[in-house]
């Protein structure tokens, strides 16, 4: 058994050598059939003819041409071998095996010969064994056969065959039908394991498919799904009988469905793959859980003509879920978009140290020096006075802007202390009126209050909303020229107390809306700004911090030329406010004409 299975395995490794390298696996078994039967007659052939040449001597012409006929095969076998022109191999076979045939009908009766029954052999062997134009072939020689035996005629009487008629029809009928029938036979056994391969294929596609999570789609080519996978479950929560059709651009989201069909569109006109993300409706799993919509990226390519895949389809698509990498994504986004702001406060924040504690700390080291120089220098009393003044505005300069940072640091790491406690929002609007008023009339600035009686008490921290009012005013009389006027209102709203500072002044243009509350940003051009109005760029930053502190909401209203208006709507009740670090969002919008707030918090 050894013995039969090594030179089984010998004969196996030299018949795959022989078949060209040209040749594909589905193609490889036809051509080693070929080999096979070819090389088997050409080997009985050979053995063969010397014991026959012994026995008659010198072969006549017809059996020179019947031993032509029974070699070419051999021939045949060889070019294959060669080139892998199956279709030539089975032309030089079939014309080998109807030249055998007319020889044989030749030496027995011609046209009334029973082997002619073989000429329609040839062809159905071409179709069973080889490929459509080799059977066309194989016609045509057979049809020139039959046109040859009947010119031909039958042999002279001595060299013909005495085969009795009655013999010679079941010898050649019998021949004929078991060629035929062992060509079924291998025929059906070849298309069975065909049939079985392609099941067996068709059954790991569909495993692949229910397997994993991506959805795979056909498309025609108005972007209809024609097929989808049991991804479509896990993905959109539908069957996939329900993407057939429309059904999967319905759950597009409306505005990105020109993205999803021109993908599908171009997919099926390019041999290069597309890619798309849009949001797609995810079908709710249960009665409690709501729909939700995902992102999703969809890979398109174009299905080749004739593979018949899924029908008509022109495009095949695979679609995943990205939400994920989407969410990843955004939050890359924002942390670029945060270190740039960071990056860009810092250098406001070295610009304003550079000019806000420079500018300051040198008048105070001048004018110090100046004052300490008074033994070698005389200095009447109100020069004197009037150094000393300039040392004590830029001292106090210093620790405003000093404070300043404090307190903005503080409130962006958490660690400021607040201490809500009822209070009357009235006196303390009062109180902070009267500080600001000398430097309003120094500036020939009116102050309006309009604070009603039976305003609630506010829970909050005194200290900060002092703060708050005291920037916004500071900030009012900064930027409103002399003849102008700051209008300090507070009113309820619902649950909400809204304290309001309006003023008539520069205003601020509504491409720096914005961004004001950033911390050292200043509305306006450096070339206009920073030579007309000192400061910092904190005093929003400090009032935006302390009222997302106490859980309120700021709103700012500006135009040039028209004024500001800031409004704090702060609850009474003095809930907890935001976390460390998160600014709160400041509403902005241009001034109406009318005067009117556009927007009212709370």
């Amino acid at each position: 058994m050894r013995i039969n299975n090594a030179f089984a395995a010998l004969i196996d490794a030299r018949l795959a050598g022989l078949v060209h390298d040209s040749v594909t696996e589905e193609e490889r078994a036809r051509h080693e059939r070929f080999l096979i039967s070819r090389l088997a007659t050409g080997a009985v052939t050979m053995a063969l003819l010397p014991p026959y040449l012994v026995w008659r001597g010198v072969p006549s012409g017809i059996e020179a041409a019947v031993a032509v006929c029974l070699i070419l095969p051999v021939v045949a076998a060889f070019l294959l071998s060669r080139t892998g022109g199956l279709t030539l191999a089975h032309a030089i076979s079939s014309a080998a095996l109807t030249g055998l045939v007319v020889c044989l009908a030749y030496l027995t009766g011609g046209a009334t010969s029973a082997a002619i029954i073989w000429l329609v052999m040839i062809p159905v062997e071409a179709l069973m064994a080889g490929t459509h134009r080799a059977a066309i072939l194989a016609a045509f020689l057979a049809t020139a056969g039959a046109v040859a035996v009947a010119l031909l005629g039958p042999a002279p009487e001595p060299a013909q065959l005495a085969w009795p008629a009655g013999l010679a029809m079941p010898i050649f009928a019998i021949t004929a039908i078991c060629h035929v029938l062992s060509l079924a036979i291998e025929y059906r056994r070849r298309e069975g394991s065909l049939s079985d391969r392609l099941r067996a294929a068709s059954a790991r596609n569909t495993l692949l498919l229910d397997v994993v999570d991506d959805l795979v789609t056909w498309h025609d080519r108005s972007g209809g799904v024609l097929q989808a996978s049991g991804g479509s479950v896990r993905l959109a929560g539908a069957a996939p009988s329900a993407l057939h059709g429309r059904g999967l651009l319905a759950r597009v989201h409306v505005s990105d469905r020109p993205a999803f069909l021109k993908a599908l569109s171009d997919a099926g006109s390019r041999d290069l793959p597309v890619t798309v993300q849009f949001r797609l409706h995810v079908d709710a799993c249960g009665p409690d859980q709501p729909s939700r919509v995902i992102w999703a990226e969809m890979r398109a390519h174009r299905v080749p003509a004739g593979t018949g895949a899924a029908g008509q389809a022109a495009v095949v698509a695979v679609t995943r879920d990205v939400s994920e990498h989407q969410r990843h994504a955004e939050e890359l986004d924002h942390a670029r978009a945060r270190a740039e702001r960071a990056d860009e406060i810092k250098s406001r924040f070295l610009a304003v140290v550079s000019h806000e504690l420079r500018t300051p700390l040198n008048a105070i080291i001048g004018f110090s020096e100046m004052l300490s120089a008074e033994a070698k220098l005389t200095l009447p009393p109100e020069r004197q006075h009037e150094y000393a003044a300039i040392i004590h505005g830029s001292g106090r300069h210093l620790l405003e802007v000093v404070n300043a940072l404090l307190d903005l640091s503080k409130i962006q790491s958490g660690s400021f202390d607040l201490a809500p406690e009822p209070f009357d929002l009235g006196t303390l609007v009062h109180g902070c009126c009267d500080l600001m008023q000398l430097r309003a009339d120094q500036g020939g600035i009116e102050i309006l209050r309009e604070v009603p009686r039976d305003l609630p008490d506010l829970t909050a921290d005194p200290r900060a909303c002092r703060q708050m009012l005291i920037n916004l005013l500071s900030n009012a009389v900064k930027f409103t020229p002399r003849g102008g006027r700051i209008t300090v209102s507070a009113r309820r709203a619902f649950d909400r107390i809204e304290l309001s500072v309006a003023d008539t002044g520069i205003g601020i243009a509504e491409a720096d809306l914005p961004r004001l509350g950033d911390p050292f940003f200043q509305a306006g051009s450096a070339a206009t700004y920073a030579r007309m109005h000192e400061g910092t760029g904190l005093g929003l930053s400090v009032v935006r911090g302390l009222v997302g502190l106490h859980n309120g909401e700021m709103t700012l209203e500006s135009a040039p030329a028209r004024g500001t208006r800031v409004v704090l709507a702060l609850p009474i009740d003095g809930r907890p406010g935001h976390r460390p670090g998160e600014p709160v969002p400041i509403r902005t919008a241009p001034m109406p004409e009318s005067g009117l707030p556009l927007l009212r918090a709370g």
